[in-house]
């Protein structure tokens, strides 16, 4: 039977495709790259892919040992602080997740494309270098499913907000049912010393 011709790619998508081989290649060269997750994405795999963004004081690999998904499917975790992860995502919903940690002093990079997301660090603050929102964005561009809701994340990164939405919930129930701390917004700090 004849073959079916290769999808079309544009410029930028085979751009990005040939960069990122040729990372991939370099990394592999240099002993940086677990081999076996490349090999695995490649074979049937019996097992579901779940990336936590959480600091590494809680090992979740331990904590989703032995569990399932749909009881067939084994859970492999890849665990990394928002700090450490590089996500791509393509309007055709293809994304790849690059992820470079240090290990027992050892940096190890790896290329995957998770199953599902849990986050469970704070993905904004307004400490300098700890705004990861792009990231919460990438995840919800590409549709990669979360455990918690990216949207929700999303709206937790800005607290005024948040409380406007609580606002609204007082306002539906009343006080009585759904008491709120009294609190004043202001949109910069002149109007506040006004």
């Amino acid at each position: 039977q004849p073959q079916p011709p290769p999808p079309q790619q544009s410029a930028g998508s085979s751009f990005f495709s040939s960069l990122s081989n040729a990372v991939k290649q370099t990394a592999a060269s240099a002993g940086l790259v677990d081999a076996t997750s490349a090999v695995s994405a490649a074979v049937g795999r019996k097992f579901k892919l779940l990336l936590v963004i959480d600091e590494p004081h809680t090992d979740w690999a331990k904590a989703f040992r032995g569990k399932k998904v749909h009881g067939e499917y084994d859970i492999k975790v890849e665990q990394a602080e928002f700090s450490e992860i590089n996500l791509i995502a393509h309007a055709d919903g293809n994304y790849a997740v690059d992820i470079q940690v240090f290990r027992n002093g050892t940096k190890v990079v790896r290329s995957f494309r998770p199953d599902f997301v849990l986050v469970r660090q704070h993905s904004f603050s307004m400490a300098e270098n700890e705004d990861f929102r792009t990231l919460i964005i990438g995840m919800q561009y590409a549709g990669i499913p979360s455990v918690n809701s990216l949207q929700s994340i999303y709206n937790f990164c800005d607290k005024p907000w948040v409380f406007a939405q609580l606002v609204s919930v007082y306002k539906t129930l009343g006080p009585e049912k759904f008491p709120l701390i009294e609190q004043t917004f202001y949109p910069n700090h002149k109007e506040m010393v006004r």
